[in-house]
C-alpha cells in the first residue's frame, strides 16, 4: 500500500458548494462516504454496549471499567502510534486498525445472539478495540491533510465533525428502538458490517507513491515530538486547554445509561434519546463550522464553548427533567463539538508535516484515552458516595475553576495568541 504525500493533491472538476470543497478530492469522497456508513455502526454498537454492561452487571463502576478498558491502549499507545504514522504508509495502517474493529464486533454479535455474552468478552472486545483506535486515530488524523490539502483542512475537518455527528443522531436512536425490541445483538451486527465501507474506500483510493523518511528509532521519533510540544507555546495551551476539558468535561458520559434509567426514569429507547439529542446539538456545531468557519473568530468562539460547557454540564447533572436534560445535552453536545473540531483545526494547521502525526498523536491519547480513565474514576467514586449526579456536578465545576485559569493564561500569552488567531482560511 502506498500513501499520499504531503503535497496538495489535485482536485476533481466535481462542481460543489463552498461549504462542500472538501469533498472535490476524489480520495477524501471516498473515505467520507465510507465513514459515513460506519460511523452510523459504531454509534449504535456504543449505544448497545454501555445497556449491555449494565444488564449484565447492573453496576456503574463497569460502565467506567468497560470504557477505560478501550481507552487504556489508547494511553498507552498513542505516542507511539502517531510516531508510527509519520513513518509508514497510513493507508496501511488504517486498513489493519478497520479489519480488528469488524473482527471484534462480529466476534460479540455472535456471543450476543448465542446467549454467552459476559461482561469479561466486553472488556476483552474493548482492550483490542482500544489497540486499533491507538493506532487508527493519529493516522486518520495526519492523512486528511494528505487528503484534501492545508487550504480544505478546516472545511475536511468539519465535515468529519458533521458525519461523526449526524451517526450520533441516527445511530443511538436505532439501537436504543433495537435493543428495547429485540435485544443487544443487531447493533453489534451492523458495525462490524457497516466497517466494510471504509475498506472498500481505503482500498479504491489512487494515492502517490509514499516517501519514507530517514530512518530513526521510535523512541527518538518520539523524544523530537514531546520536544517540539514543549517548545511551542500556542501548541502547548491548546493541549493544556484539551486536556482539561476531557479529564473534567467527558468523564459524565460513560455513566449517561446510569442518568437515563436511574436518575431520568428513561429505558433503553429513552436513553438512545438522549444520546441523540446530544448529538444533535453537536451536529449544528459542525454545520456551523462547514457553512461560516472561514468568518468565524476561532479563538473567541472555541474560548466561549470551553468556558460554557461545564456550566451546561452542571446544569443537567442537577435536572430530574427529561425534557429540560434533552435541552442540557443539545446545548452541551454544540460546545463540545465546537472545542473539539476548533483545537484539531488549529492544532494541525500550526504545526508542521514533519510532525504532524505526533501531535495529533498527543492530541488523540487526550481525546480518546485521558477522558476515559477520568471517566473511571469518576465512576468509582460515584459508586462509592451512591449519588452519581452530586459527584459528576462537583467534578465538572473543579474542571470549570481550571479552564478559568488556563483561560487566563491564554489571555496573558497574548502574543501567542495572536499568532494563532490569524490562521490562513480553509
Amino acid at each position: 500500500m502506498s500513501s499520499a504525500s504531503s503535497a496538495p493533491p489535485p482536485r476533481s472538476r466535481l462542481r460543489l458548494p463552498h461549504a462542500l470543497r472538501a469533498l472535490r478530492h476524489r480520495n477524501y469522497r471516498l473515505l467520507f462516504f465510507g465513514q459515513l456508513i460506519a460511523h452510523i455502526g459504531f454509534w449504535m454498537q456504543a449505544t448497545a454496549q454501555g445497556w449491555l454492561v449494565l444488564r449484565l452487571t447492573d453496576a456503574p463502576f463497569w460502565l467506567g471499567a468497560i470504557a477505560a478498558a478501550q481507552s487504556l491502549p489508547v494511553l498507552i499507545l498513542s505516542v507511539p502510534a502517531g510516531a508510527l504514522a509519520d513513518r509508514v504508509p497510513k493507508r496501511t495502517l488504517l486498513l489493519i486498525t478497520q479489519g480488528t474493529a469488524m473482527t471484534t464486533a462480529l466476534l460479540l454479535a455472535m456471543l450476543i445472539f448465542g446467549n454467552a455474552a459476559q461482561v469479561w468478552h466486553v472488556l476483552i472486545a474493548a482492550l483490542l478495540v482500544g489497540v486499533a483506535s491507538a493506532f487508527e486515530n493519529p493516522a486518520r488524523q495526519a492523512f486528511t491533510i494528505e487528503l484534501v490539502g492545508r487550504d480544505d483542512l478546516m472545511n475536511a475537518i468539519a465535515l468529519d465533525s458533521t458525519v461523526m455527528n449526524g451517526a450520533r443522531i441516527i445511530g443511538p436512536a436505532v439501537a436504543g428502538a433495537l435493543v428495547a425490541a429485540t435485544g443487544e445483538g443487531p447493533a453489534f451486527l451492523f458495525n462490524g458490517l457497516s466497517v466494510l465501507a471504509v475498506i472498500g474506500g481505503l482500498l479504491m483510493m489512487r494515492l502517490r507513491p509514499f516517501v519514507a523518511p530517514p530512518r530513526r528509532s521510535n523512541w527518538q521519533q518520539m523524544r523530537e515530538g514531546f520536544a517540539y510540544i514543549r517548545g511551542d507555546v500556542r501548541v502547548r495551551l491548546l493541549l493544556l486547554q484539551i486536556t482539561a476539558h476531557c479529564v473534567f468535561g467527558l468523564a459524565y458520559f460513560p455513566l449517561m445509561p446510569y442518568f437515563a434509567r436511574n436518575v431520568l426514569g428513561a429505558d433503553a429507547q429513552g436513553f438512545g434519546v438522549l444520546a441523540s439529542t446530544n448529538a444533535a446539538g453537536a451536529l449544528v456545531a459542525a454545520l456551523m463550522i462547514t457553512f461560516v468557519g472561514d468568518r468565524l473568530p476561532r479563538v473567541g468562539v472555541r474560548s466561549v464553548a470551553l468556558l460554557s460547557y461545564s456550566l451546561l454540564l452542571g446544569a443537567f447533572t442537577l435536572t430530574r427533567s427529561f425534557a429540560v436534560a434533552m435541552a442540557l445535552l443539545a446545548a452541551i453536545g454544540w460546545a463540545g463539538i465546537v472545542v473539539l473540531t476548533l483545537t484539531n483545526t488549529l492544532l494541525q494547521m500550526v504545526t508542521p508535516d514533519e510532525m504532524r502525526g505526533r501531535v495529533m498523536g498527543v492530541y488523540m491519547l487526550v481525546v480518546m484515552g485521558v477522558s476515559q480513565i477520568s471517566g473511571l474514576i469518576l465512576s468509582s467514586v460515584a459508586d462509592v458516595i451512591g449519588d452519581v449526579p452530586l459527584v459528576v456536578g462537583c467534578w465538572t465545576m473543579i474542571g470549570w475553576c481550571v479552564q478559568i485559569y488556563l483561560f487566563g493564561q491564554w489571555r496573558r500569552l497574548s502574543s501567542a495568541a495572536a499568532q494563532v488567531a490569524p490562521l490562513p482560511r480553509s
